[in-house]
């Protein structure tokens, strides 16, 4: 659907043309996952597929919320926009209306809301977070609230923690509201310190594999895994005080590594974190120095660590990545995203593309029955005004 086709669709539903016409992408992390709410590096970069939103102004002091990818309309009323919608979909935007009225920010007149996105819903690339922030951009806009990206994306988070009830980090969020063509962001989650880095790969093209094994980060999975985190925290600070895992080098783990024998799990989990911190780290270093091949390995390593240590990947991950991993031709493979489902990201030689969606999709289906999607990515902007 294009631009033209959206704008006539909020006039069939409204009557009337929007004001103005938004846009916030999904994400893909190339590596460093379950790290950001642990205070390390991730190095993610936004897609040229995102989330679209038009607006109008109304005086009817209501909220109305639309989506053509939804079938649910919902409206409230300026004084019911704090109170959530079950399981809607509209938690989202509303809870990023919430977050503005925490700050201060209040709406003398209502809106007249259409959404609709090309990132695939369950796919780990962070719908939404797109939706978050394209939500957060318009309200910063048309209320000319002045809010930097940084805080359009803090304001996202905040959302899908208090209002959705995910414990998610800031990575999706930034990196949908501070991309850039051709560019990954190299982010340090506790500082919110950034680079963008070049993503220069003569040849090489990344591709994503959907699975189509959605994942459900509010199922309590990625939350256990927020808990199991923080309980590595409290036995480690027994023996070394620590606000993150990502404080620690692999040298300091070692030194503390004892004070999780009591629990094995946080272990496991402490163990993917100050590994995973390392190899985000090495991984930058080697794409600025040009060594693409040993950024794939650590791409490798990582869904290793993942699979192993973190428990996020499940069948249909590990079958993506490892018949990936058959392929010549490609650099490196792994899940991105959450978790349990969604989509691997896989560097590839522009001359194996053909070669891997065939023999991988072949693969994939034999063993697990599942039809897979494949999209060349291109690397795009972050949140924009686009009319």
């Amino acid at each position: 659907m294009n631009t033209n086709e959206l704008k006539e669709a909020f006039i069939t539903l409204y009557g009337k043309p929007a004001d103005a016409l938004y846009f916030a992408p999904g994400r893909v992390n190339l590596i460093g996952e379950h790290t950001d709410y642990n205070g390390g590096f991730v190095f993610p970069c936004a897609l040229s597929f995102g989330t679209y939103l038009l607006s109008r102004k109304n005086d009817d002091k209501v909220i109305r919320f639309r989506s053509l990818n939804q079938p649910e309309v919902v409206e409230t009323s300026l004084d019911q926009l704090q109170k959530p919608q079950g399981k809607s979909w509209v938690n989202y935007p509303m809870g990023v209306f919430d977050q503005f009225i925490k700050r201060g920010v209040t709406f003398p007149f209502g809106l007249d809301l259409l959404i609709w996105g090309d990132v695939p819903n369950g796919a780990g690339l962070s719908s939404s977070a797109s939706l978050e922030v394209v939500t957060g951009y318009m309200l910063n806009d048309v209320f000319q609230t002045k809010y930097t990206r940084v805080e359009v994306a803090k304001i996202g988070q905040k959302a899908e923690n208090e209002f959705v009830g995910v414990n998610c980090g800031i990575m999706d969020q930034f990196a949908s509201a501070n991309g850039k063509k051709d560019h990954a962001i190299f982010l340090d989650c506790n500082t919110l310190d950034f680079e963008l880095v070049p993503v220069k790969l003569q040849g090489i093209k990344v591709l994503i594999s959907n699975t189509h094994s959605p994942h459900k980060l509010d199922s309590g999975a990625y939350n256990q895994r927020v808990a199991e985190c923080k309980k590595a925290v409290e036995l480690i600070s027994k023996v070394r005080p620590i606000h993150y895992l990502a404080e620690l080098t692999e040298a300091d783990f070692k030194q503390v590594e004892s004070s999780l024998d009591s629990d094995p799990v946080a272990h496991k989990r402490a163990r993917h974190v100050v590994t995973e911190v390392q190899r985000t780290t090495d991984a930058v270093k080697a794409l600025k120095a040009g060594n693409i091949e040993l950024f794939g390995k650590l791409m490798n390593a990582s869904h290793v660590s993942l699979r192993d240590d973190y428990e996020v990947t499940g069948v249909e991950l590990d079958t993506m990545a490892e018949e990936a991993w058959k392929i010549d031709g490609v650099i490196g493979s792994r899940m991105t995203g959450g978790g349990f489902g969604g989509c691997t990201v896989s560097l590839v030689k522009d001359e194996a593309i053909d070669s891997f969606i065939q023999k991988v999709g072949t693969a994939y289906k034999a063993k697990t029955g599942i039809t897979p999607d494949f999209y060349v990515a291109e690397i795009g902007d972050g949140a924009c005004k686009l009319a």
